[in-house]
């Protein structure tokens, strides 16, 4: 799946117009150092874009994948500038739709099995995906032929592996329910009734502590009020909160498998452009605007969509716009930089660090700041996931020269 590969290439007839595969040489001087500049920032901020929002409230994730898209599309619009309004290419808005289709199950995937667990099992397959496009010529890209092949495949099997690795370990995420206990004394004729001040809680029940009666313990559930005010109980703020824990897990691996398939795609229909447009850019971030715009349609359909199912009364949560927005800005930040490790290292070399390289940031976010994952036994198979994710995608990147031809 190398964009800058130019053996092999043919000439289509489609219907209209004769498309070539002759592509301008390649000129690049940029230093090999800056490549892998490129590819640490896209690995650290895909690792941590989605920290910002991860202790702010969500509801089912509608309303912040908009706001989400909304800041990429803006960052895809500065980028697009400052290349100086290259050539846009309706085709490449394919990725952005293929890419928020997945997307839309982000925030199901954190509520249910967490960041750090969602994020390395989607990187994974992300991986499998991108390569096999690659490897292959899937979707009329031109085939990418490694130089070992045996180095390749053990490296991408290793890499893939550690999807299954990381879903045996058990996070403990943010508790749907917090219960809180508060104890008077039975003399005190104060009325029972919890401070209505607290506009983000309710009292659930009223039980007495002991036979004696001497004092009495009520419990209250802790919510949150949503945009209309009214008072709602975290537990009942969505269809992904009220699912066993068993069914989470089924959920959440299942759906950050199905993410990371079509992430794997993202890139596919600029690559297609690329290999088969007469005169298209070598350059991967000439495409980043058309991407982004993809991205933004397709999340503003979703949205009105998903408007219409509940009959025009979304879950809308303001204290979501900043994070959202921040976490859009890294996220687009990213990819940006994605590209430019493409360009500079060839796609055998950057890929495999930047779709794996992610999930240790996240786990390692799990870890020391939101406390996910605890327990000698899950930091061991933390610990064994990590291994056998570098050397993974180790053996994927040396496994073809990381010098590009022209």
């Amino acid at each position: 799946m190398d964009p800058y590969n130019t053996s092999n290439m043919s000439t289509i007839q489609p219907s209209s117009e004769v498309i070539t595969t002759t592509v301008s040489p390649c000129n690049d001087t940029t230093a090999v150092y800056m490549g892998y500049i490129a590819a640490g920032i896209a690995v650290l901020f895909y690792g941590s874009n989605f920290a910002p929002v991860k202790k702010f409230e969500t509801g089912d994730g509608m309303f912040f994948q908009w706001i989400l898209c909304s800041a990429i599309w803006i960052t895809g619009l500065v980028v697009h500038l400052i290349r100086g309004s290259p050539k846009f290419y309706p085709i490449v808005m394919v990725g952005g739709v293929i890419w928020e289709t997945g997307n839309v199950c982000v925030v199901p995937i954190i509520k249910t099995i967490g960041l750090s667990i969602g994020l390395s099992i989607w990187a994974a397959t992300n991986l499998l995906s991108g390569w096999a496009t690659g490897r292959f010529g899937l979707f009329g890209v031109n085939p990418e032929l490694p130089d070992n092949f045996m180095m390749n495949y053990f490296g991408v099997a290793l890499a893939v592996s550690s999807a299954f690795i990381f879903s045996f370990v058990k996070n403990e995420t943010s508790s749907n329910i917090t219960e809180s206990s508060i104890v008077v004394s039975s003399s005190d004729r104060s009325p029972l009734i919890p401070d209505n001040s607290l506009s983000d809680s309710t009292s659930t029940s009223i039980y007495t502590s002991d036979p004696s009666h001497e004092t009495i313990v009520f419990s209250r559930r802790m919510g949150r009020t949503n945009i209309n005010g009214d008072l709602t109980t975290r537990g009942s703020g969505s269809f992904f909160d009220n699912l066993s824990t068993s069914r989470k897990r089924v959920l959440g691996i299942s759906l950050s498998l199905a993410s990371g398939l079509l992430y794997g795609q993202q890139f596919t229909p600029a690559i297609y452009v690329q290999d088969r447009y007469s005169g298209a850019s070598q350059d991967g971030l000439d495409y980043v605007f058309s991407t982004f715009s993809g991205i933004f349609l397709s999340s503003t359909f979703y949205f009105l969509v998903y408007c219409i199912f509940m009959k025009n009364k979304p879950n809308v949560y303001p204290e979501a716009i900043l994070p959202g927005a921040v976490s859009g800005l890294m996220w687009g930040i990213a990819t940006s930089s994605y590209f430019v490790a493409n360009k500079v290292l060839s796609e055998p070399v950057s890929f495999p660090i930047i779709s794996t390289g992610p999930a240790i940031i996240a786990a390692l976010i799990g870890l020391f700041v939101f406390k996910e994952i605890r327990g000698k036994r899950n930091l061991l198979i933390l610990l064994l996931g990590f291994s056998v994710t570098i050397t993974g995608a180790l053996l994927a990147g040396l496994s073809k020269n990381s010098r590009k031809s022209c």
